[in-house]
């Protein structure tokens, strides 16, 4: 049914043919790569301890990216590293000596002012690379879905990208984007994976990771639940590998939360036959961020492995979400959150204030000594929307 929550259950594997990727000193090195761009600060981890006491768990806790780098979102983290590494790789020079300074420098200039980076996005990705280009003096070209935010678009162009809106849904505008980039010379950076392209976005994966590291290091007691929210999977595969790396025999309960309406990796967890699912059509969610419809190989890999739980939910979830950590408890911090970001948050949420689902919560091992973790991908990167759920009450829970 179209408001129902949906959960998987499946046994991780524990072992992927990627492990190794996304570890802790893989984290390191992103995250020293990462505290050479001016303007550099971990982004909070929010302690919500009046939503924890009015849900009834121990700690819930949400990791706020929307202060990442003024780009209100975490993306920039893959794009940068990403776009540092195949510098790198042009200049003979190891992403382990790597600056921003030292790219930003004339003589390096002069051998990469003619790079054009490529890429499909909904809007945050993209951001990233034209900042990075920006940044670095060097272009971008960036594709968009159909349906797109004209603000994130805008956003985009603002950076000196050539930016447009295409005809196709996500998926076929990241073919699009592969075609023009093999066309012209560019170089592809898209966050996603396939057969015979998983280098590039295994870089992107990796820088998601410093995230998650400043996560792990926080001054917090340690999860024993994470929740986290996924397109393709690279975000939320990047950071299981991550996690079960760090954790190690102590490694929290990992759920994967989508949109219904575009739950490629929710399908490919339910069939359980060793193929990846694809959701096809319009993928129409107010979820822009995570209306993908093919899972990335790498992603899916470390889900597989480990993650324990996949979740398919309406969008409504996502805008209680929004609400929720728009408006605190007292003594909270707020938190701005938008449709992607707050999607996690609005499940745990729902879990424990709906009787109805006390068996879904159960299953997911989910009770008073749980402590949570979120992270908020994105801030209000369309105004207009979040105004329109969290002011105007759009994408309001429906009566049972």
């Amino acid at each position: 049914m179209e408001n129902e929550i949906k959960i998987v259950t499946r046994k991780s594997s524990g072992k992927c043919q990627w492990d190794g990727l996304f570890t802790r000193q893989a984290a390191e090195t992103a995250w020293n790569f990462h505290r050479t761009i001016p303007g550099y600060v971990p982004t909070p981890l929010v302690d919500l301890k009046g939503l924890a006491e009015h849900l009834g768990l121990e700690a819930f806790y949400v990791k706020d990216e929307s202060f990442r780098f003024g780009l209100n979102a975490f993306k920039g983290l893959g794009g940068s590293f990403c776009v540092a590494q195949v510098l790198g790789e042009k200049l003979g020079i190891p992403i382990t000596e790597m600056t921003f300074a030292l790219l930003q420098d004339p003589a390096v200039h002069a051998k990469i002012k003619d790079l054009c980076f490529v890429t499909a996005t909904d809007g945050n990705h993209g951001r990233g690379i034209a900042w990075t280009a920006h940044c670095l003096g060097v272009k971008s070209r960036v594709f968009m879905p159909k349906g797109s935010s004209r603000e994130r678009l805008e956003n985009i162009r603002a950076l000196g990208s050539d930016a447009c809106i295409t005809e196709f849904n996500y998926d076929d505008t990241v073919r699009h984007a592969a075609r023009v980039a093999e066309e012209t010379g560019g170089v592809l950076v898209q966050d996603t994976a396939w057969e015979g392209y998983e280098t590039i976005p295994g870089w992107i994966m990796e820088g998601y990771t410093t995230l998650a590291l400043e996560a792990a290091e926080a001054p917090s007691q340690p999860p024993t639940h994470i929740f986290l929210q996924a397109g393709v999977g690279a975000m939320s595969g990047a950071l299981a590998g991550f996690f079960a790396d760090y954790y190690g025999s102590r490694k929290p309960v990992i759920t994967i939360v989508e949109p219904n309406r575009a739950d490629c990796i929710f399908r490919t967890a339910a069939a359980g036959d060793g193929k990846l699912h694809t959701v096809t059509g319009a993928l129409d969610t107010i979820m822009a961020g995570l209306a993908c419809g093919e899972p990335c190989t790498l992603g899916w890999g470390e889900l597989a492995a480990h993650a324990e739980h996949f979740a398919s939910v309406p969008d409504w979830v996502a805008a209680q979400g929004m609400r929720i950590l728009g408006a605190p408890v007292p003594g909270d911090s707020r938190v701005i959150s938008g449709e992607s970001g707050a999607v996690t948050s609005g499940f745990v949420c729902e879990l424990y204030r709906n009787k109805e689902l006390e068996p879904l919560k159960k299953e997911l091992g989910l009770d008073k000594d749980s402590r949570v973790l979120c992270i908020s991908t994105e801030g209000a990167t369309d105004r207009e929307s979040y105004r329109r759920i969290v002011w105007d009450g759009a994408w309001g829970k429906p009566c049972s």
